[in-house]
């Protein structure tokens, strides 16, 4: 399969799954996935069997025992719930920190159906018991764990300062009973700590008082976070190496939003009255409220000229990523360079985020002229007054000097710069690019030479310049059938009716057969199978021009329930796992009952090379008999 990847002209195939969605033996099945787990381990090598070259996890971030969503975590701290616990029952330098039977009980007590679908409040509360008794054990003979004591005196020197402040956010939610800081308020101090480390004018003594005094009188709690983060740094470690020797890249996800926790330790940088949201799309229409804080502009750079702490903390967080993994998902881009902002606090957030506007695109709207001061474009910039489109239309901006696109970049350069550094390339980074794409983003992502994600199930197959048809990707670009965000192409494919069926059908004949006397009859076939339909776009997302491919792990394991709904508080969000009987088939079908890889390159292989001859033609008919891998 990795040969016909290569004669394909496809450079990066990749896998997209979030830490809880992986499977678990289930000896080792607390409810929620890992992929430092052992059933993790397995799941990456049927990956690497299947072609893939590449795994992208989401954000691994702390959220909070309520809110399983991996894009409300921390920067840098990881979940504890990622943690992976049957290591430190019997492998060597972790074995005997958990106890067999205390592994069995938690094992024993996981909820009906969670080997399908995470319960995430469970796990968190079995994981932390569970670790605070390996801490414990730990503490009563560290010298019988010299791996761990050398892993503790590698990370703590180089993360010392947000290690204790991830401590004292944990300390000051158990004196305040709440995640949210905005809800401490027990105590004569809980204005102080709601500002612990942006205190008001005057406070600095009293602010570094009481995080000393918090360090005290929370010595051991914040000695078993720091336990925590360093087994998930050996476990991430040996992960990378395992990933190596299998021929699998790990990508980050750069999320575009920002916990609690972060919006707390960096209260100082965010630009008040003001949020981050999305705006208005074809995906949605109403936009989103999401509420995230955004870096302040006036906080990127010092009077003297040089980097402000919003410049100092993007570093931090990109040179984090680029030290644990091997590439890069920034998520919503468009956060980076133009976000969509809305005003808060609002009694009606849905109609803010509607009446919101991009950043730095607002050089005279009336209802926003706060935003004026900030704006990289001047009026004669945007299109005519007469014939100005929606504010947030991909062609609001009709002209940039390559000076604008300069100051528009200025965190994607950052980025780029941070990439390079650490001797990553283009490949490495991709730009979640989705339903908007407006003229500034564009113009940063061509500066550095960076495609955009395609979902290739949105085209509309009539419409010969719809940007998501295959037909129109350049090379730099990724397609994919879906994300965490959209319906699985299994169900996707079932509303696309009518005219638009007969159009797609027709769309893909003329991509995938290389004779014109075979696509009527394949249009006609499309059109009375479903499944053969998705497999056709999958098949489609090999042909060109794009040389990346990525697929969301429910959509290449042929499940139908969907993962994430945007915008819907959901106990079901988040939660969809790899079905456990995936690690138990036989090696000829485990990733089956999904996409067909060996069959889609197969016929990707012909579609481009009109027939596939020769070599091609050989390896095309290996791959149908099913020996690709």
């Amino acid at each position: 399969m990795r040969a016909a990847l290569a004669a394909l002209g496809i450079d990066r195939f990749v896998l997209a799954i979030h830490d809880a969605s992986f499977p678990a033996f289930p000896e080792e099945d607390i409810g929620r996935g890992s992929p430092y787990s052992r059933g993790g381990g397995a799941f990456f090598e049927l990956l690497a069997t299947g072609g893939f070259d590449g795994v992208q996890l989401g954000p691994q971030g702390k959220t909070s025992r309520s809110n399983p969503s991996p894009y409300d975590a921390s920067f840098l701290a990881r979940s504890h719930l990622s943690v992976a616990l049957a290591p430190l029952v019997d492998e060597p330098g972790w074995a005997g920190l958990l106890p067999p039977g205390a592994l069995a009980r938690l094992v024993d007590g996981r909820p009906a159906g969670a080997r399908r679908r995470a319960r995430h409040a469970w796990a968190w509360d079995a994981s932390g018991r569970a670790l605070d008794l390996a801490y414990r054990r730990y503490v009563a003979r560290p010298q019988s764990y010299p791996a761990i004591a050398e892993e503790w005196r590698r990370l703590v020197p180089r993360r010392a300062d947000w290690l204790e402040a991830d401590g004292l956010y944990e300390a000051l939610v158990i004196e305040h009973g709440a995640d949210d800081p905005a809800r401490w308020s027990r105590g004569p101090t809980a204005a102080l700590d709601r500002r612990l480390y942006d205190p008001p004018r005057g406070a600095a003594g009293p602010a570094r008082d009481r995080r000393r005094a918090l360090a005290r009188t929370h010595a051991d709690l914040i000695a078993r976070n720091t336990f925590r983060q360093v087994l998930l740094s050996s476990q991430h470690r040996l992960l990378r190496a395992h990933l190596g020797r299998l021929g699998l890249a790990l990508y980050a996800d750069l999320p575009v939003g920002v916990g609690l926790r972060d919006a707390w330790r960096y209260h100082g940088l965010w630009m008040p009255g003001y949020a981050l949201g999305a705006p208005p799309s074809r995906t949605n229409p109403e936009g989103q409220s999401w509420g995230y804080p955004i870096l302040d502009p006036s906080r990127r750079a010092r009077a003297d000229g040089g980097d402000g702490p919003a410049l100092r903390l993007f570093d931090r967080r990109v040179d984090r990523l680029f030290d644990d993994f091997d590439g890069l998902r920034v998520d919503h881009p468009h956060g980076l360079v133009c976000p969509w902002v809305y005003r808060v606090p609002a009694d009606d957030l849905a109609a803010s985020v509607r009446a919101g506007a991009r950043l730095f695109e607002s050089p005279d709207l009336a209802d926003h002229p706060a935003l004026a001061r900030l704006a990289l474009v001047r009026p004669r910039d945007l299109a005519p007054s007469e014939d100005r489109p929606a504010r947030y239309a991909d062609d609001w901006v009709r002209r940039l000097s390559p000076r604008q696109v300069g100051r528009f970049a200025v965190l994607f350069d950052r980025l780029m710069e941070r990439a390079a550094a650490h001797g990553r390339r283009g490949p490495d980074v991709v730009a979640e690019v989705l339903s908007t794409c407006p003229r500034p983003l564009a113009a940063v992502l061509a500066r550095h030479g960076l495609g955009r994600l395609r979902v290739s199930p949105k085209a509309d197959p009539r419409d010969q310049k719809d940007p998501y048809r295959t037909e129109n990707a350049a090379p730099a670009d990724w397609l994919t059938l879906g994300t965490h965000d959209t319906v699985p192409i299994w169900r996707a494919v079932e509303g696309i009716e009518g005219e638009r069926h007969v159009a797609w059908c027709a769309y893909l004949a003329g991509r995938l057969a290389p004779d014109e006397s075979q696509r009527a009859p394949l249009a006609r076939a499309l059109g009375r199978d479903r499944r053969r339909l998705v497999q056709a776009m999958f098949a489609d997302l090999f042909v060109g021009p794009a040389r990346h491919v990525t697929v969301f792990f429910a959509d290449l394991l042929g499940l139908t329930d969907t993962y994430n709904v945007p915008g819907v508080v959901s106990d079901r969000n988040w939660t969809l796992r790899v079905p456990p009987e995936t690690l138990t088939r036989t090696r000829a079908t485990r990733l089956g009952g999904g996409l067909d890889i060996p069959s889609a390159l197969a016929v990707a292989l012909r579609a481009r090379v009109r027939g596939a001859r020769g070599e091609l033609a050989d390896l095309a008919a290996s791959l149908e008999r099913g020996r690709g891998s």
